[in-house]
């Protein structure tokens, strides 16, 4: 069965409280104070039962111009309204600013109860009815039945609830299927269960045992019972005014304006990225960097707004802006929200999130202002690539694509391979990545290898680490991965153990430099097991200590010079010699002193010490206090 919430609205006074209970027959007034007082103070909630058996939710909002941030809290979960207009009074300060605020939210039906025609005349009621018409012209309700009751008589009641089930009939009903939301309206206490907490649920839906986080603290919970219309039920979903037992967590840990959800569905965000629209009655022009109070859900947080397009918007005008909360809420892709004046108090505008959590946004940026009109106009495989596309060189998981695009999650698969098919979008494992930036980033890898290999043209290659940290793409592993087999695959790049490098790229020296190196290396090979260090070398040598350096380098990554320890380097082949000797030497005696390795080298202490401990870390050796073992898997 669809589930829905109808809404009041409508000024001080004017019996939206009166006319709910003469349709339910509970009082939605529940405070001494609005008792005493004779006011709505804060949101009611009951439920009606219509003819056809449905039953409709409903939240009681207060008229007064001093709780319209109640009004709010309790508008952002309502489906439909029941706009209430008194036939004695007309259309009030607070009819219009509820109007106002009804369509900022996106609310799309509705219908109007004329009450109190019990204290006017037939002449008076047929004025306010005309009045009321006027007034609705060029709003969602300007088509909607305008139906005269009177709460006392009871009179058209009959024909309220005829409308009202029509109305509820044509209501879209809210997805199930969705990530679960529950913005709080409502927290209390009752003896014997412990925290209860109440609110429209948006999307989704929750189960009794489940786990749920409470936004923006992620102070987690345990579903302990849940309520709708007064009845318990296993499980609640979408549309539903819901209660819900909360097990393990403190009353004093929640407040209105918490979000209830399943953990890891959304993560608290400090400013978000949006579209604002600016009322024709807005007292003046909205401009950056202006404090209002912002209203999204049941929460209101104060805010600065820093505008994208423009310096200034003016009454009756749009714009994009990012908007910076005092503190955290949990938001998501196109929620709706309301602005209001810090200063005095009237609601000025409302708009929609683009982005929940936005990077660093230059404003004015082309780039910029066409994302943006994409998030706010585009199709669903418009918002999921460029979902995509916005999470750069990092990628994101499927998993994720729900809490960012707002996307009923069963749908988001087959967008997904559609825009993999269509090339757009590409896959790496749980991964996706913009086919853009994928190949920005081979394109970047090709450049950084060019920019390497012109700097040190007699390299072999760049290691993997320094190439990654070279791009400065904050590429995850994963796909750093992917894009080198790929360059490897398609023979692009090449992958050796001196490192990586361009496929053409070839070690070519001038003759001059392999003179130089030729003549290096023989140095070295006549050394033996006494060879020079680097320092001699460049104090023997006439050319450029650089140059030196560079083909002794060279002559390492090829293999052909053996480094024992910083600057002192070996020839290859007497060194595996020596390691055949050493071999035989504890092949038979099993042991080695120091003093009996340095008679078989034949060398000085300089270089039998550092010989002895670069077979150590080669493991080849093991020191066993004075003495050295040939290592169990070397033997």
């Amino acid at each position: 069965m669809k589930q829905i919430v109808l809404g009041t609205a409508g000024h001080i006074d004017h019996g939206k409280t009166l006319l709910i209970k003469a349709l339910t027959g509970v009082d939605t007034d529940r405070l001494k104070e609005e008792k005493r007082r004779g006011i709505t103070i804060e949101l009611g909630f009951t439920y009606l039962s219509l003819p056809s058996g449905s039953r409709a939710g409903i939240v009681d909002v207060p008229g007064h111009e001093k709780f319209v941030k109640n009004m709010v809290a309790g508008a952002g979960g309502i489906d439909c309204i029941l706009l209430v207009i008194a036939a004695d009074e007309g259309v009030m300060p607070q009819t219009r600013e509820h109007l106002d605020i009804c369509t900022l939210l996106g609310i799309q039906r509705g219908l109007v109860a004329l009450t109190k025609i019990d204290l006017v005349d037939n002449e008076i009621r047929a004025l306010a009815e005309d009045e009321t018409r006027d007034f609705l012209k060029g709003s969602f309700l300007a088509s909607s039945p305008i139906i005269p009751v009177s709460s006392i008589t009871r009179e058209g009641l009959p024909e309220l609830i005829t409308e009202l089930e029509k109305l509820v009939m044509d209501t879209p009903g809210r997805d199930s299927s969705g990530l679960f939301r529950l913005p709080i309206d409502r927290i209390f206490t009752m003896k014997g269960f412990g925290t209860v907490v109440t609110g429209t649920l948006l999307s989704g839906q929750v189960s009794k045992g489940e786990m749920v986080e409470i936004l923006p603290g992620k102070n987690k919970a345990k579903v302990r019972g849940i309520q709708v219309h007064n009845q318990e039920v296993a499980c609640a979903l979408a549309g539903q005014r819901t209660a819900i037992n909360l097990q393990a967590v403190e009353k004093s840990r929640i407040q209105r304006g918490d979000l209830l959800t399943h953990p890891g569905n959304y993560d608290p965000t400090p400013k978000i990225l949006a579209y604002l629209q600016l009322l024709s009655g807005a007292a003046r022009p909205l401009r950056n960097r202006s404090r209002l109070s912002f209203h999204l859900g049941t929460a209101r947080v104060l805010g600065k707004i820093t505008l994208l397009s423009q310096n200034e918007i003016p009454p009756g005008k749009e714009g994009f802006a990012v908007i910076h909360l005092e503190r955290p809420i949990a938001a998501s892709f196109r929620d709706r929200f309301i602005l209001r004046s810090f200063a005095y108090a009237q609601t000025i505008g409302g708009g929609e999130v683009l982005d929940p959590h936005p990077q660093k946004i230059r404003p004015h940026s082309a780039q910029i202002l066409n994302e943006l009109e994409i998030l706010r106009s585009g199709g669903a495989e418009e918002i999921i690539e460029l979902g995509v596309d916005r999470t750069g060189y990092e990628g994101i998981t499927q998993e994720r694509l729900p809490g960012k695009t707002n996307l009923p999650p069963q749908d988001i698969p087959k967008l997904i391979q559609r825009l993999i098919s269509q090339g757009r979008i590409i896959q790496l494992d749980s991964l996706l990545i913009h086919q853009k930036r994928y190949q920005e980033a081979q394109k970047r890898i090709r450049e950084c290898l060019q920019d390497y290999h012109h700097r040190f043209p007699l390299r072999s290659g760049i290691s993997r680490e320094e190439l990654k940290g070279k791009l400065d793409l904050k590429l995850k592993e994963r796909i750093f991965s992917h894009l080198l087999q790929k360059l490897i695959d398609t023979q692009e790049i090449s992958l050796k153990e001196e490192g990586i490098s361009l496929f053409e790229h070839r070690v070519e020296l001038p003759e001059e430099k392999k003179r130089l190196k030729d003549k290096i290396e023989k140095i070295y090979q006549e050394g033996g097991l006494e060879p020079p260090t680097l320092k001699d070398l460049e104090g023997s040598l006439s050319a450029q200590k650089e140059e030196i350096r560079e083909a002794v380098s060279l002559l390492f990554r090829e293999g052909l010079l053996i480094r024992v320890k910083d600057e002192l380097y070996f020839h290859a082949k007497p060194c595996q010699k020596l390691e055949q000797r050493l071999r035989d030497f504890l092949s038979r005696k099993k042991e080695i002193t120091t003093q009996e390795f340095k008679d078989l080298t034949q060398a000085s202490r300089k270089y039998t010490i550092p010989l002895l401990e670069y077979f150590d870390a080669q493991k080849i050796t093991i020191r066993v206090g004075e003495k050295r073992k040939l290592r169990e898997r070397t033997a």
